[in-house]
């Protein structure tokens, strides 16, 4: 499977990805997930993706060809919008090929991904692209876009993140989603890609592959870990009781009372006794 994050904020862009593919417990493959695209200091874009690998890899050649799909690719779009559809229509080149055949087969076409980047003159800018070759882009209030087993890192970039968060506190945000999701799902594994884009910079400056060596990764692991349980254990137990207002768990609901208890119904219905007959 797959966990990749990505974060578009006012000072630039934070890609993350893991590398591990699966089909089973026994059919296990390091895979990167990450390609950049750059041209000169004209435009870079990073693109991460999640799905069935034969259909993202064939996207991803197609895009590094530079094939002009509408007479675009990623190198003449005029701007990160028009590079999202340049990405969109790939995948639907690759949908019209392979989809019969896979249809055949009862697989499923599956390809998210998650593209972002800058083309000189506007901001850096996210997007998130379907399997239908459709895209949403993130905003000020939805900053971040997440594909693959997303579930598990979800609460901590919710709780942190947001569009004012600087580069390297939302760095160690992405890092505490991807380890939580390394916890949880063996179908997600080391080694990470990692990106920190700077606006403007249209180079990858900060660009590393972490494994189990890497020791801000370790110290990551093992530090969230402390203060998650540390934290668990200074939050009071609930009291059963009036006495602690503060953590009385017996205060009633506003909108529902009690579950009611259904008790066995002891009531007979009443029979009549049948009439013997006797014989004379």
């Amino acid at each position: 499977m797959t966990y990749c994050v990505g974060l578009c904020l006012k000072n630039g862009l934070v890609f993350l990805a893991d590398t591990r593919t699966n089909a089973g417990v026994d059919q296990i493959g390091i895979f990167r997930k990450m390609t950049l695209f750059q041209k000169d200091k004209d435009r870079f874009f990073a693109l991460m993706s999640s799905g069935n690998l034969a259909i993202t890899q064939a996207v991803k050649e197609i895009l590094l060809q530079g094939k002009l799909l509408s007479g675009k690719n990623l190198w003449n779009a005029a701007n990160a919008h028009e590079a999202a559809e340049v990405v969109g229509d790939a995948i639907k080149k690759v949908y019209e090929r392979d989809f019969e055949a896979l249809k055949k087969a009862g697989i499923d076409f599956n390809c998210n991904l998650i593209f972002g980047g800058q083309v000189r003159g506007e901001n850096p800018r996210l997007f998130n692209v379907y399997s239908a070759g459709n895209f949403i882009e993130a905003t000020p209030e939805n900053c971040y876009f997440q594909i693959g087993e997303s579930k598990y890192g979800k609460p901590i970039l919710d709780r942190v993140v947001n569009f004012q968060t600087p580069l390297n506190l939302a760095t160690k945000c992405a890092l505490i989603s991807m380890d939580s999701t390394l916890k949880s799902n063996i179908s997600v594994g080391l080694p990470l890609d990692l990106l920190v884009y700077e606006t403007n910079s249209f180079h990858p400056s900060k660009l590393v592959t972490i494994d189990e060596s890497n020791p801000y990764y370790q110290m990551i692991h093992q530090v969230w870990g402390q203060k998650l349980r540390a934290a668990f254990m200074e939050i009071p137990e609930p009291s059963w009781n009036s006495s602690r207002r503060g953590t009385a768990i017996m205060s009633s609901s506003k909108e529902l009372g009690a579950v009611p208890i259904e008790h066995e119904n002891k009531k007979k219905s009443a029979t009549k006794p049948k009439r013997q007959s006797h014989k004379k």
